[in-house]
């Protein structure tokens, strides 16, 4: 997928599902259940139990889906997807190395990064674009706003804090689209494999993000 094609589907679905799981089968419920609630963007954590076969039975499962994995932490974390079939790379921090290659092996790579300074190094290095992580720690939607004069040609995905009831913010800020975890999958509701209440708040999520782009 080239890079023109992934920040197209950000636009179109503004969310991704970021599912770290200690177990296979609660990984790919988690995904069914928030898919079923509407998602179309999954991320699965490279720190996720066994995440080769999790990404490669979604791809297998969820063929309307996107599937790309995150915590990419080298350039083996990186190649190990895209064998499994991953369509897309987050990483928390900024490695040059593992942007070149994403960019050789032609999969959209998006960076962590927190300041402006770090933000525009990984957008020089060849970012699809850029995850903006923790957001929760420097001032939530606010903070993506303050970008907005200076860097607005950058597309941000902030994570790290994003919540279903502050997703809209985060968009209106100028985000692309949001990254959301705990928000989306409730520790409560995993333990209890409650997926119908997962499915829910993704439904939500999607409807409230289901607006269009003139109004941000």
């Amino acid at each position: 997928m080239d890079r023109n094609a992934f920040l197209a589907l950000l636009r179109q679905h503004r969310a991704i599902a970021v599912i770290r799981s200690p177990d296979l089968n609660q990984g790919l419920a988690m995904a069914e259940a928030a898919v079923t609630g509407g998602i179309r963007l999954i991320e699965i954590t490279w720190n996720s139990w066994r995440p080769e076969d999790l990404v490669s039975k979604l791809r297998y499962r969820l063929p309307h889906c996107t599937i790309g994995i995150g915590t990419a932490l080298s350039q083996a974390d990186l190649k190990a997807a895209m064998d499994a079939g991953a369509q897309f790379c987050f990483c928390p921090h900024t490695d040059s190395a593992i942007i070149e290659l994403a960019q050789e092996m032609k999969i959209p790579i998006v960076p962590g990064a927190l300041t402006p300074n770090e933000v525009v190094t990984a957008w020089q290095a060849g970012a699809t674009a850029v995850k903006v992580f923790p957001i929760n720690a420097v001032g939530g939607a606010s903070y993506i706003c303050s970008f907005q004069g200076p860097l607005a040609h950058i597309p941000l995905i902030p994570t790290g804090g994003v919540t279903v009831e502050n997703a809209r913010d985060m968009l209106r800020a100028g985000a692309i689209a949001v990254g959301l975890s705990t928000s989306l999958f409730p520790k409560a509701a995993v333990a209890e494999q409650d997926w119908a209440a997962i499915t829910t708040l993704a439904a939500q999520l999607v409807d409230t993000l289901a607006i269009t782009d003139s109004s941000f």
